[in-house]
């Protein structure tokens, strides 16, 4: 009998991890990402394996994002010793990524070590290092979208682009069992089709049982040109203020279509009086990334907006300046006015953004902009729902900036996209709901049957499904 135990992002946003056992497959694990919210120290503390890693025979990565690839280092320091296969640009994506995240971790540990020996308490050893990294990393498997590879003698994959970040991918498992061929397919995250740069997700048909998220189930996105309309309004009302403006931004993804944007109102004269600043050196590492896959990009959109554009980097926003050192992001405080600061992290968990808050985010005359999905528990969602002060650094701060919010930029499909995605399986397989809160996807559920006939589980933490 085949099964699928969900183990994360089961009524929940991050943590994407699912366990497939069959006889004709082994124990497969779908993802292996962290749960985002709190600091990495308690993060990375609270996560636990429900299964043995030493019995995992391979992971399959739909990509790169940490709450989907983030514990894959943990995995291998606990045993894990297969093969993670993912798509191609997923490889590049995660090496930066991973590596990203372990110096932030380990230098999160070391200050909370010295406190905890001014105290006269134990030291907190790692839950993983940079070698543990770098041995998952040597255990990635590329393989390019369309193509199929063998999982085991009696099952293969296949990856199908996602169109939510540069790599990412739908996962189609099938495999023989008595003499019957049962397919298995997996969203990871679907993209949000009216996305720039990403092409549209790519639609299959036919499945036995469907993995699907819900992250937007219960809402629609507002249409790219009223978003980008109001992101002229708040630069302008910006300026007239005397302002700054800081955007919190995805490191993959968000940064680079943010990017693509503040392009098209350089070249309509729109940042005249302004300076961008793309204050991530992980980002510019990732945007740089973008830049060589550059001839996988939505060439229709690029072509539209930049002809002969063949850089973000460059041709996107010629004046960008890119700060990489502490320095540099130290020297954005001199500006007064004018500053447009691109800053992770994304949920403002970590990162340069938290430096820029705690210098302007007290200051009535600039704006914050958030551009993506905010965890609940994070500081990013306490300042969207409206949080009069915050504490960054142990000082507490007054809310005193603007708080803006741009939904159409979502790199997630939204519920209209997720209806339409599932309809093209015929028949209709067997849909589990995950990557979601309990919210989205209840709405998303009733709106499937609601209009499509289509029903649907939402499973439980721990819960396991045959088929």
């Amino acid at each position: 009998m085949a099964t699928i135990r969900c183990l994360g992002a089961a009524q929940e946003v991050t943590g994407s991890c699912h366990l497939i056992e069959t006889p004709a497959l082994g124990k497969v694990l779908l993802d292996c990402g962290m749960h985002q919210g709190s600091s990495s120290i308690k993060r990375l503390g609270k996560e636990h394996f429900a299964f043995n890693p030493r019995d995992i025979d391979a992971v399959v990565l739909s990509h790169a994002h940490l709450d989907h690839s983030g514990l894959l280092p943990k995995l291998v320091k606990a045993g894990f010793c297969g093969p993670i296969f993912c798509a191609d640009a997923t490889a590049d994506l995660l090496e930066i990524m991973l590596l990203d995240a372990v110096n932030i971790y380990l230098s999160d540990l070391e200050r909370e070590n010295r406190k905890r020996l001014r105290k006269g308490k134990k030291p907190l050893e790692p839950e993983y290092s940079e070698n543990d990294v770098h041995e998952a990393l040597s255990r990635c498997v590329s393989k390019d979208y369309l193509t199929q590879f063998n999982l085991s003698e009696d099952a293969y994959c296949t990856f199908h682009d996602a169109g939510h970040i540069l790599g990412s991918a739908i996962v189609e498992i099938t495999f023989t069992e008595k003499n019957r061929q049962k397919t298995i397919v997996f969203t990871g995250d679907l993209g949000n089709k009216n996305a720039v740069l990403m092409k549209d997700p790519s639609f299959l048909e036919k499945a036995d049982i469907l993995l699907m998220e819900g992250t937007y189930g219960d809402r629609n996105h507002r249409p790219i040109e009223d978003t980008v309309q109001q992101l002229r309004e708040i630069i302008a009302e910006t300026e007239a203020r005397g302002g700054n403006i800081m955007i919190p931004a995805f490191a993959v993804g968000r940064t680079q279509e943010i990017l693509f944007y503040l392009g098209q109102l350089h070249r309509e004269g729109v940042l005249k009086n302004w300076q961008v600043v793309l204050d991530s050196p992980m980002a510019i590492e990732v945007t740089k990334i973008y830049d060589r896959w550059f001839s996988s990009l939505d060439e229709k959109d690029i072509e539209h907006a930049t002809p002969d554009a063949s850089s973000i980097i460059k041709d996107f926003i010629p004046s960008l300046f890119l700060s990489i050192t502490p320095e540099n992001s130290m020297a954005v405080n001199n500006i007064k006015k004018g500053a447009l600061i691109i800053a992770g992290s994304g949920m403002c968990t970590g990162g340069r953004i938290r430096h820029h808050f705690k210098n302007r985010i007290w200051d009535s005359r600039n704006t914050v902009i958030f551009c993506g999905f905010q965890a609940k528990g994070t500081l990013g969602r306490l300042l969207v729902d409206g949080k009069k002060s915050i504490k960054i650094f142990n000082d507490t701060f007054a809310v005193k900036a603007q708080i803006e919010t741009l939904g159409g930029f979502s790199a997630h499909a939204g519920q209209r996209e997720l209806v339409e995605w599932v309809s093209h399986f015929k028949p209709t397989p067997q849909v589990l709901l995950v990557h979601g809160d309990p919210e989205a996807l209840d709405r998303l559920s009733y709106v499937l049957w609601e209009q499509k006939q289509i029903s649907s589980i939402i499973p439980t933490l721990g819960q396991s499904i045959a088929f």
